[in-house]
């Protein structure tokens, strides 16, 4: 009997089934988010939430526990810094699972596991356009945003003359485009 045996075997021995677990469980913390089959998905689960909850813990037993398991020195370095403290007042749920379909060679049914919230990450680009977009005087000629065209029934009607109105409005709008590009 298989009576209080919890978790899926996968096919796998035991050894080869931890060792597994343990690279997915580094890849998942190191990239946030992987795509696996749904079953293993649903036990990688298991394990990186508690390698979330012993970060969240943050004493140096925890971080022992938390690199038997994790591979990589710098993914729990990672996780007690960066990946904890996201979730300092979250009780638990930490990944989501979203199912893609079936895989191609195998009809496998495929997964994403992602951490739930996701680190904002702001370049040197978008802080220097921000700048830009606050400094940049007001100019007094602005092309239009958008230009209204008759609908296509109104201009059957009218025997094509909607289609020389449009390509007059458009080559007005190209040329007040060009002249704010040029000051």
């Amino acid at each position: 009997m298989r009576h209080g045996k919890t978790g899926r075997r996968l096919g796998r021995k035991t050894s080869h089934r931890e060792a597994m677990f343990r690279n997915m469980v580094t890849s998942l913390l190191s990239h946030e988010k992987i795509t696996t089959t749904d079953a293993k998905a649903k036990e990688i689960r298991v394990v990186a939430e508690r390698m979330i909850t012993l970060g969240k813990r943050g004493d140096l037993h925890a971080m022992r526990l938390a690199a038997s398991v994790i591979r990589e020195k710098s993914v729990v370095t990672k996780l007690f810094s960066t990946i904890a403290p996201r979730y300092k007042d979250r009780p638990g749920g930490y990944t989501r699972i979203i199912k893609l379909g079936i895989r191609q060679g195998d009809a496998a049914p495929l997964s994403l596991i992602e951490l739930v919230e996701e680190e904002v990450k702001l370049g040197k680009s978008n802080k220097i356009s921000a700048k830009k977009k606050t400094t940049m005087p007001v100019v007094s000629k602005v092309a239009p945003a958008a230009v209204v065209v008759p609908a296509m029934d109104d201009a059957v009607g009218q025997g094509g003359e909607s289609s020389e109105v449009q390509n007059s409005v458009t080559a007005e709008a190209e040329e007040s485009s060009c002249e704010t590009k040029a000051e």
